[in-house]
């Protein structure tokens, strides 16, 4: 059997998290453990979706102690490793300690694109308790190939086995992949990664560009589920590789199975990308802000549109969720301002015409 190509970590136990406002419980995550375990997916992703420590009034509470369920992921799993998430200032060194002692072996250590000098402490971590750690560059699309190349070898020399490129917005077209992929892979020694949104519907054709490049790993959510309008889907990337001769080490059937059985029903309007997860890739939005800005849109009775757009003019970045509110207040002060002229207007209309007021 030829060796696979490339190592897939599915994501769905965590970015999936965003999905379902961060309440899966134990038998979901037994259930979606299992069936990937059995189709042959080597990694498989669990915490809260920002990561570990995600867990509170700003990010959304987690229905089950992620700790728990990283636990029935890891008795769960026979052949597959489990790993985490963790953005520097959401979680601690302790909450890292604490995932590698109840089993996790992958730690993923995720930074703003420009931010890759706060990532040592932690990466230096994961590598002293003996974790494979991986570099996140998240909203790669902000930034060009070269600069995001030079903060991707900060990540390697603070001991990083893998840098990726991460498209949190679903933002990056084919050729936006490719180049910072090719820069990557070109510049580094360590194995490089992509990690895809599909907001523009790419994110399948994103990850094959990126094997072109020569990716080592690639991520997936099976049926897609993930923050905005959702992940490279596991299941159909295993079988446009397979279509493609791509050798994955991943049986397509039985991930057709796994998202079909396990995750659709968590889900099952998961991978329609209507008009707010759009946006979020024409604008470069962070997936993770559709579901706060909705909220703050009902709240406040502005268009969740107009949030998000205004969003990506100011290029907020993750970690800055307090901005939402910001922008819906005052999208909604203004739209009050601007009713309040109107009438104002209509009333000097109707006294100019004689109408009694």
């Amino acid at each position: 059997m030829t060796a696979p190509r490339f190592r897939l970590t599915d994501s769905t136990l965590r970015d999936g998290s965003h999905a379902v406002a961060h309440q899966f419980t134990e038998d979901q995550v037994r259930t979606v453990v299992a069936a990937l375990d059995a189709a042959g997916v080597p990694v498989i992703e669990v915490s809260h979706g920002d990561g570990l420590g995600g867990s509170s009034f700003n990010y959304g509470f987690s229905h089950t102690n992620e700790m728990q369920l990283l636990r029935v992921a890891v008795q769960t799993a026979r052949q597959a490793r489990i790993a985490v998430l963790m953005l520097p200032g959401i979680g601690v060194k302790d909450d890292l300690r604490r995932a590698c002692d109840v089993g996790a072996s992958v730690a993923r250590i995720a930074t703003h694109c420009t931010e890759a000098d706060i990532s040592e402490q932690h990466i230096g971590l994961a590598k002293d308790l003996g974790m494979e750690a991986v570099g996140f560059l998240m909203m790669a699309h902000m930034i060009e190939p070269d600069a995001l190349l030079e903060q991707a070898r900060l990540m390697e020399s603070y001991g990083a086995d893998c840098v990726y490129v991460v498209d949190s917005a679903g933002a990056m077209t084919i050729d936006d992949a490719r180049r910072r992929m090719a820069a990557l892979k070109n510049g580094l020694t360590s194995q490089v990664g992509l990690h895809a949104h599909n907001n523009l519907s790419l994110a399948v054709a994103n990850s094959l560009a990126a094997l072109e490049e020569g990716a080592d790993q690639i991520d997936g959510c099976t049926t897609g589920l993930g923050a905005g309008a959702g992940n490279n889907p596991t299941e159909i990337f295993i079988a446009a590789c397979e279509r493609t001769g791509i050798e994955t080490g991943i049986d397509p059937l039985r991930v057709m199975d796994a998202a079909q059985d396990a995750v659709r029903p968590i889900r099952p309007d998961q991978g329609v990308i209507d008009r707010d997860g759009l946006l979020l890739g024409y604008a470069g939005v962070y997936g993770s802000f559709l579901l706060h800005a909705k909220r703050a849109a009902g709240r406040y009775g502005v268009d969740t549109k107009d949030i998000l757009l205004e969003l990506g003019r100011r290029r907020v970045v993750g970690g800055q969720e307090d901005m939402i509110i910001d922008v819906a207040v005052e999208l909604a002060r203004a739209k009050a301002a601007a009713d309040d002229r109107a009438d104002r207007d209509e009333d000097r209309g109707k006294e100019g015409a004689g109408e009694p007021r």
